[in-house]
């Protein structure tokens, strides 16, 4: 019970230093504001995710095992209720007008509500590693077969911050869906380029494809019937990808309609 409570304690005082690092950075000023910037998006954001969300469970357990993991994991859901308490003290304008929570816990129950956000943040750990892949695997195949690079700072960031009125709790459940999209997006959209590079042969089944079409643009615009034939797959696959070719990118890909890296619309 001890070592619980040493890591608890531990962590707890070290999750809430850093909110009160973050908090201080951006009341510095202009270069206050500056650093801010960066670290809302990569590669600071990374840093900054991972201290508040993955260091905290892989530290615990290193130092305490399973009860060292409890113990850590007690101590961001406790360190992010009493940050949300204490934003709303400081925002009383913003805590008594319209506020998402209210509305949803009013639809299905206080009790649902945060359960339900709760149940979410299961997840994180999954989307962290998610994010691991994007930084140092996703660079392997860019130089192994040519796949497109990203500005992943265009996809992973946060901003939400700055929505008037997002307060408390409603604006760290919305942080935390402001970076998950952008990781979950990002990964989407480097896997187009594996499925349409390795495997462009539509799915046996017309449901799975109705399904998939949304968030794999080329199972329309390229993919092979399932019907077809390997000769049909080599095909596709040496008209899409030439001889030659400086990237290998998903069909649909921007990169496929720019002039020497440029915007056919650019001067």
């Amino acid at each position: 019970m001890e070592i619980f409570i040493t890591i608890f304690l531990v962590t707890l005082a070290a999750l809430l230093l850093g909110v009160g690092i973050l908090h201080l950075v951006v009341s510095l000023g202009a270069p206050g504001r500056k650093l801010g910037e960066l670290l809302c998006r990569a590669p600071m954001l990374d840093l900054v995710v991972t201290y508040f969300t993955a260091a905290p469970m892989i530290v615990g357990p290193i130092v305490g095992g399973w009860r060292g993991l409890l113990a850590a994991i007690a101590a961001q859901m406790v360190g992010t209720v009493i940050w949300g308490f204490l934003h709303e003290l400081a925002h009383p304008e913003a805590r008594r007008g319209p506020r998402i929570v209210k509305v949803i816990n009013r639809r299905v129950g206080r009790f649902r509500n945060h359960a339900a956000l709760w149940a979410t943040a299961v997840v994180v750990p999954i989307f962290w590693l998610v994010r691991m892949a994007e930084i140092f695997l996703y660079p392997f195949l860019i130089v192994l077969v040519r796949f497109p690079r990203y500005r992943q700072r265009d996809w992973v960031n946060c901003s939400r911050q700055k929505f008037d009125g997002l307060v408390g709790h409603d604006l760290i459940w919305c942080l935390y869906c402001d970076w998950m999209t952008g990781v979950w997006v990002l990964g989407t959209e480097m896997l187009r380029n594996v499925e349409s590079f390795w495997c462009p042969i539509r799915f046996d089944s017309s449901k799975k494809c109705a399904n998939c079409r949304q968030d794999f643009p080329d199972l329309d615009g390229g993919w092979v019937d399932a019907g077809a034939t390997m000769g049909d797959v080599t095909r596709v696959l040496e008209e899409k990808y030439p001889a030659g070719a400086k990237e290998h990118a998903w069909f649909g890909h921007p990169a496929r309609l720019t002039i020497d890296g440029r915007d056919p619309g650019e001067g």
